[in-house]
């Protein structure tokens, strides 16, 4: 593989604003591929990924490296060498490579790599939390989530169907696959920009993983409902009820951010889903006047996001276990004040990214134990895992109001 010296200055200088300056991995990414236009989509490409390769094996690199943070230009430059040598490749002639010791490089990756922490590149108190919260099976599922996440696509049904799409994307050279269990995700083959297709434009799909995906079903709506989503963000899951919904009906969709309910309505627009209303939620008054109104609710709760670390691997570096019990604390609150918009005999879901039983199960059972869970029962309850099911992690409770 041939390396361009401008490329890799690219990577280093996201490194450097994701690492010492606390950009989000994804912001950092968008910034500097606007730097030089003549960038094509391989060159793009490759400092997208060496930059989240890079931060998905931070502390291992680091450690190989033999550097500390914060890191200096030169450190960053040593964590790329690393990169090229592990990945097989000669490192290239060039000054910040020089006197690389790729040996010690490799036989560096040998040693640590039997350790879990560094070899799934992890930090202590997350390594210890997850393995007491997921026993066995952490070793398989921190690997899992070390991998790339795929591109996954959900047909929207408002305007067309999976098949339609498949073709459709096939003429704009994007090719898909498709999974029986998630019947209307379509699984790009090799990554592209879907966001400049027509098929994009014409709100024919959004972006959202297949595991996502399962939860909107799981509530259970049909045409003519009223539904809460109370957790909307910028709308991925309302979107998804709504289609589910043949625009029947009613979706009030909440959230604490204006800015995430205004991309929620021009994601509305694009998606043709005229029965999405939204409600910023700036005091007690707007859950209070919805008490008993719902048929269905969603909460699509604020979590530590363990199950999405594909995508977010920065995330990684970026939580602390204090916000860990903090979220907790968030989550049993959202689910005691919102559960009160559901009317007798309806239903609601409680889901999170996340794959900690604490944030999960258990919150579930501590809601049902409370006065405010009391009049609802558990109707069933599923998780998904990256290592079992090839997507991102999730879990949701379905609970029906006596």
């Amino acid at each position: 593989m041939r390396f361009h010296h401008n490329l890799v200055q690219a990577t280093v200088d996201a490194l450097h604003n994701i690492f010492n300056d606390g950009k989000y991995a994804d912001q950092a990414i968008q910034k500097i591929l606007k730097r030089d236009t003549r960038w094509g989509s391989r060159d793009r490409g490759f400092i997208a990924e060496t930059t989240y390769d890079i931060v998905r094996y931070k502390r291992l690199y680091a450690e190989i490296a033999n550097v500390h943070e914060p890191f200096k230009p030169v450190d960053l430059w040593r964590m790329t060498a690393v990169w090229i040598v592990l990945k097989g490749h000669a490192v290239p002639a060039w000054e910040e490579y020089y006197n690389t010791p790729e040996r010690r490089i490799k036989g560096r990756f040998d040693e640590l790599s039997k350790n879990r922490v560094f070899r799934e590149s992890l930090p202590d108190w997350m390594d210890e939390l997850a393995l007491k919260e997921l026993g066995g099976i952490w070793e398989k599922e921190a690997s899992a989530l070390n991998k790339q996440a795929d591109v996954v696509l959900r047909a929207n049904s408002l305007k067309t169907t999976p098949a339609e799409l498949k073709e459709k994307l096939q003429s704009e050279e994007i090719a898909v696959s498709q999974q029986d269990r998630f019947p209307e995700a379509l699984i790009l083959k090799e990554r592209a920009n879907v966001f400049m297709t027509q098929a994009f434009k014409d709100g024919l799909f959004e972006v959202q993983d297949a595991g996502s995906q399962t939860i909107a079903p799981f509530l259970q709506v049909e045409p003519g409902m009223r539904v809460m989503d109370a957790c909307a963000g910028a709308g991925g899951k309302a979107l998804h009820l709504a289609a589910l919904m043949e625009n029947k009906g009613q979706i009030i969709a909440t959230d604490i951010y204006k800015s995430k309910l205004n991309e929620l309505k021009r994601r509305a627009r694009r998606a043709g889903a005229h029965n999405i209303e939204t409600r910023l939620i700036d005091s007690t008054k707007v859950i209070k006047k919805l008490a008993g109104k719902m048929d269905r609710l969603l909460i699509d709760a604020p979590c530590s996001g363990l199950g999405v670390l594909r995508r977010n691997p920065d995330a990684k570096w970026k939580l602390q276990p204090e916000f860990i019990d903090e979220i907790r604390a968030t989550q049993q609150d959202i689910l005691q004040r919102y559960s009160t918009v559901v009317k007798p005999d309806g239903m609601m879901v409680y889901a999170t990214c996340s794959i900690l039983a604490s944030e999960n199960e258990n919150q579930v059972q501590e809601f049902l134990k409370s006065e405010a869970g009391a009049t609802f029962e558990l109707v069933e309850e599923q998780s998904l895992l990256a290592h079992r099911d090839g997507f991102d992690g999730f879990y949701m409770a379905l609970m029906k109001k006596k």
